[in-house]
């Protein structure tokens, strides 16, 4: 018999007024997408951290495809993505035609490795892919200045970077592109949803196009154009007002949402930062990753947004026998990304990546545990250690 699951890995947020405003967007007579609420949602995004243009979608997926037809990817086209990532991220790009070129994660922390960008660079090299993992800033200014040298373009997977920052600024407003999830595992969350944030001026015209199917609807409801029709690519990227009225139920409250997330992360660094629990169950690059985090320029510092908290452990075994621990005292933690350069995807299409040896990315596939973090959590237990 299963032991019962009395703390789940996730439990969405409600603020409580998510039926309000659902209800009020159905009164407003308007619950197609580009309405009242996607605007307050829309502008909040781009008042409080600076991007230049925010339009709501369907998912972060989307996001990532309507990013991949403005950077204009061709069959042929070569795209710098890291292994260790969620399978939209390179989905997107597959789908124009482009090939992917895996890039390994950094030896202390699961983000992609910046220094070994440049041997990966060819004269069909199109763009690089960069994510945030769990909400960590990736090594902006060396990526920048890199793609700046190969005039390359730049889109940032911050699905799972809300509120986080890299020296001042919001993830996901470096790159030309930006994207972001609020799937109901991230800190704001509409169930499923996402929002592209264009940071290139010259592609915001284009992206409002795509976003409504190819056409200028969005000038015309502005009343720059006297009538709309097909002029671009394009698919139904926006969602519906009534996931952008349950959404804005969440984002007033981002500041309380934070707060709590961050005293449960701070929880957890102190659990486990004690010699005691990390010499009999974690690895020693995990005992070198708290150092770092402890440090003048730790996580905490240089991220803030507590999205997630992971574990490393010396080997499969080792956390396979974390996880049933965990497990049998009523407690669900997941492991996370499998390598994407050894999928069957990959192994079948890019035959290439897939003999690649990308050590770093397989050990946080085998060896990353992710614990409980939602804004519910109990208060932790000797059970976690």
């Amino acid at each position: 018999m299963k032991p019962e699951i009395k703390i789940p890995f996730n439990k969405p947020f409600q603020s409580g007024k998510e039926l309000t405003y659902i209800q009020d967007a159905i009164h407003r007579g308007k619950i197609s997408g580009n309405g009242h609420y996607t605007q307050l949602c829309q502008e909040f995004f781009e008042k409080r951290y600076g991007f230049q243009k925010c339009l709501l979608t369907t998912s972060c997926t989307d996001a990532l495809e309507m990013a991949a037809l403005l950077c204009d990817i061709q069959p042929g086209d070569e795209v710098i993505v890291p292994s260790f990532t969620f399978v939209s991220t390179t989905n997107a790009f597959v789908l124009r035609g482009a090939k992917v070129v895996f890039v390994d994660s950094k030896s202390d922390h699961p983000n992609m490795d910046e220094k070994l960008i440049e041997e990966l660079i060819t004269t069909k090299t199109k763009a690089i892919v960069v994510v945030h993992y769990g909400g960590v800033p990736c090594e902006m200014d060396t990526i920048l200045e890199i793609a700046d040298r190969y005039h390359l373009l730049v889109i940032e997977d911050a699905a799972q970077g809300i509120d986080s920052f890299y020296q001042g600024k919001a993830l996901g407003s470096m790159g030309h592109l930006g994207c972001m999830s609020f799937h109901e595992t991230k800190n704001i969350q509409s169930g499923e949803g996402g929002m592209l944030m264009i940071n290139d001026p010259s592609l915001i015209k284009r992206a409002e196009i795509l976003w409504e199917k190819g056409t200028e609807r969005v000038a015309f409801s502005r009343g720059e154009v006297q009538k709309y029709g097909w002029v671009d690519q394009g698919s139904s990227f926006l969602p519906s007002e009534l996931t952008a009225a349950f959404l804005w139920a969440q984002l007033e409250n981002l500041d309380v949402i934070q707060l709590r997330r961050k005293a449960i992360w701070e929880d957890y660094f102190g659990a486990f930062n004690r010699e005691e629990v990390q010499s009999h169950v974690l690895a020693p690059k995990y005992l070198e990753l708290i150092k770092t985090l402890n440090s003048s320029s730790s996580y905490l510092k240089f991220s803030a947004n507590a999205h997630l908290f992971f574990l490393l452990f010396p080997s499969l075994a080792t956390r396979s026998i974390y996880i049933n621990s965990l497990r049998e005292n009523g407690i669900l933690a997941v492991f996370h990304y499998q390598s994407l350069h050894r999928s069957e995807f990959a192994k079948r299409h890019f035959p290439d990546q897939y003999q690649r040896d990308l050590p770093n990315s397989d050990y946080y596939s085998d060896c990353l545990l992710r614990l409980p973090l939602f804004y519910e959590l109990p208060k932790l237990s000797k059970q976690f250690e």
